[in-house]
């Protein structure tokens, strides 16, 4: 959204809130090189300085302003107005490479070794694989929907040590995540429920999802009770028959 915006124009950029006065400046007039994603990390190339974005639980990009605005970006009659990040800060190219550095492939990004990168890490863990998708230095992106949806879709139980994963499963739910993250980025809509599994009339969970907040319903493939505990500190679904 924010490349097709501003890419290729000089950006008027401020911080109605005053955390990133200074560094707004810095960037105020600068042309936006590109926009890129890392994972949950967005990066706008300006000249030779990024503005570094995580949104967290509770940030995101608005199209109208106010006093909260961390962030605000204008180009002619192209607006966006960044609000609750848990992080934005500026960053030289150095800088850029630290961070990626940190995190795990991406299963989004063309990256001939990602899924390699992804098995290895996985299978060097003695933790439930529950908390490895939620880990960002071992793949980057996936949230508590995806954690929840692909490994239901790939039949892995969220319990199972990593290191106890077999690599072709591994694998699978490397695929399932680039599938299932790639449709919700084309979207704009997290709908993982295959469609033979839909059901007219159901409510927005029974029609998107298949384990994700729906705790004491039927597994819409066994029957069985989807189950719900916390790991990680987030809430956890899975189906126990379906899941090993």
């Amino acid at each position: 959204m924010l490349e097709e915006l501003f890419r290729g124009r000089p950006v008027a950029a401020s911080s109605p809130q005053g955390r990133f006065v200074s560094q707004a400046a810095r960037i105020n007039g600068q042309v936006l090189q590109e926009a890129f994603a890392w994972g949950k990390h967005l990066f706008l190339h300006f000249s030779d300085l990024y503005v570094h974005v995580h949104l967290g639980l509770y940030g995101d990009w608005r199209s109208s302003g106010g006093p909260n605005v961390r962030l605000a970006l204008s180009s002619g009659s192209n607006s966006a107005y960044l609000s609750g990040p848990n992080t934005c800060e500026l960053l030289d190219e150095t800088g850029v490479r630290a961070v990626i550095g940190r995190l795990g492939p991406d299963p989004l990004r063309a990256d001939p070794q990602g899924k390699e990168r992804f098995c290895l890490a996985i299978k060097k863990k003695a933790v439930p694989i529950g908390k490895l998708v939620m880990d960002q230095k071992v793949v980057s992106g996936p949230g508590n929907i995806y954690r929840a949806e692909c490994l239901f879709r790939v039949g892995i139980s969220p319990f199972r040590k990593g290191q106890n994963v077999a690599v072709p499963r591994l694998e699978r739910l490397w695929d399932d995540l680039a599938c299932a993250m790639g449709q919700g980025l084309q979207s704009g809509i997290i709908d993982t429920l295959e469609s033979k599994y839909k059901r007219a009339g159901a409510d927005e969970v029974d029609t998107r999802f298949a384990v994700y907040h729906r705790t004491g319903r039927a597994c819409p493939r066994c029957g069985t009770t989807v189950k719900e505990t916390l790991m990680g500190g987030r809430r956890l679904f899975w189906c126990p028959g379906c899941q090993r």
